[in-house]
């Protein structure tokens, strides 16, 4: 059963390409939100918290500071809404799920940078 569905996804899904990106990193998140008749892009810049799931069932959460609010968003890889995803740094974290972030404020909610 699990080969029929797999067979199904990689046939009928159409995959978008999208850069590497992992926990800890810093993206922007492109998106297009219709409004009645109109359609407008919208970003959303945060660090990714997580990634779960694979294939066409394939998530991955986002979250920013807006104020002194935190935020978060949770975003299907195979949203058809989504139009681009830059990476904007490379954060090295020692887990692959960081919920530990959402607590941290301050100096000591920021991540190290990873060059190159």
């Amino acid at each position: 059963m699990e080969s029929l569905i797999k067979f199904v996804q990689d046939e009928f899904v159409t995959k978008k390409e999208f850069p590497k990106f992992s926990s800890g990193d810093t993206i922007t998140v492109y998106y297009e939100i219709r409004e009645g008749e109109k359609t407008r892009t919208q970003f959303f810049k945060g660090v990714v918290i997580q990634r779960r799931g694979t294939g066409a069932t394939e998530t991955f959460t986002i979250r920013k500071m807006s104020g002194t609010v935190g935020v978060e968003r949770i975003f299907p890889i195979n949203l058809p809404a989504l139009q681009k995803i830059e990476v904007n740094k490379r954060g090295k974290v020692r887990r692959s799920r960081i919920y530990y972030f959402r607590e941290l404020t301050g100096k000591k909610a920021r991540i190290k940078e990873v060059r190159g």
